[in-house]
């Protein structure tokens, strides 16, 4: 529906679970939203000039880190009369009922989420800077931050935005002995695949939500940490191979490309590849 205006879309990824991101500019336009999906916007930059057709009239309120929320089948109206860059994250009616009964075990007899307007929010704000656009969503080994950071997204909505309000469910204790065994043991064998956290989540029989919190407490960092630190090692003991190039090195380890690969080595690191790979020979 954007892309028939005047927006620019500068990203996009698809998760595998479902889940689309958007990043996209606009400016100077008029548009009409009205979808069969749920639709979460955070304002990155500017807003300021954004304006909203409500019952009484148009208003505005935009600017960074404002967010808005458009539920399936609610239309609304927007008048951007200055530039917007803005984040969306796209999940459907579905999704987000297979996610409550997941987490929940218990089936909602309604799903429904209350429309928001230019409001504030430190939690989601928090997930969109620090981890959805903390990284290249074009790179595989970012899928398990992204689908993370998503899930966490859209139970924070089901609790505080919709008509449910129910507690957070209590995860007690960590995963048993052989789960998590299993477990190591599957990250260790599909490190050069995009993970995400319905993969894991999956191979231990739980929701996605209770699986993060119980492999937290057993492994005492958050997966999509815990499966960066061991494509790190991998990368480590690979660089001590001299016949392996970068390319080789980095697709191993579930980069797309070795650029990132180099990035990101050298941010956890303090040295690039090359130089770890170096120091290395002459320990």
């Amino acid at each position: 529906m954007l892309q028939r205006h005047k927006a620019q879309l500068l990203h996009h990824a698809r998760l595998n679970d479902g889940i689309q991101l958007a990043h996209w500019f606009n400016s100077g336009d008029r548009v009409t939203n009205h979808s069969d999906h749920h639709t979460l916007s955070l304002y990155i930059a500017d807003g300021y000039d954004t304006w909203y057709k409500s019952p009484y009239g148009w208003r505005n309120g935009g600017g960074p880190d404002r967010f808005c929320l458009m539920p399936s089948g609610v239309e609304s109206t927007w008048d951007l009369r200055d530039d917007l860059s803005f984040v969306h994250l796209y999940c459907t009616d579905a999704h987000l009922r297979q996610m409550a009964e997941e987490t929940w075990d218990r089936s909602p007899a309604r799903l429904e989420l209350h429309e928001k307007i230019f409001a504030s929010d430190d939690r989601i704000t928090q997930l969109y800077r620090h981890f959805l656009l903390s990284c290249d969503w074009r790179q595989p080994a970012n899928q398990l931050m992204l689908s993370s950071a998503s899930t966490l997204l859209m139970t924070h909505l089901l609790q505080h935005y919709s008509l449910l309000q129910w507690r957070a469910p209590q995860a007690r204790g960590g995963l048993a002995p052989a789960v998590l065994r299993h477990l190591l043991a599957f990250v260790d064998a599909h490190l050069d695949q995009p993970l995400t956290l319905a993969h894991l989540s999956q191979e231990a029989a739980l929701s996605e939500f209770h699986f993060a919190r119980m492999f937290r407490h057993s492994v005492g960092e958050a997966p999509h940490q815990y499966v960066m630190r061991r494509r790190m090692q991998r990368a480590k003991a690979l660089l001590a191979n001299a016949s392996l190039s970068l390319t080789e090195i980095a697709l191993s380890c579930g980069f797309h490309s070795p650029s990132h690969f180099s990035n990101r080595f050298r941010q956890m690191n303090g040295v690039s590849p090359s130089a770890y790979r170096h120091g290395a020979r002459n320990a």
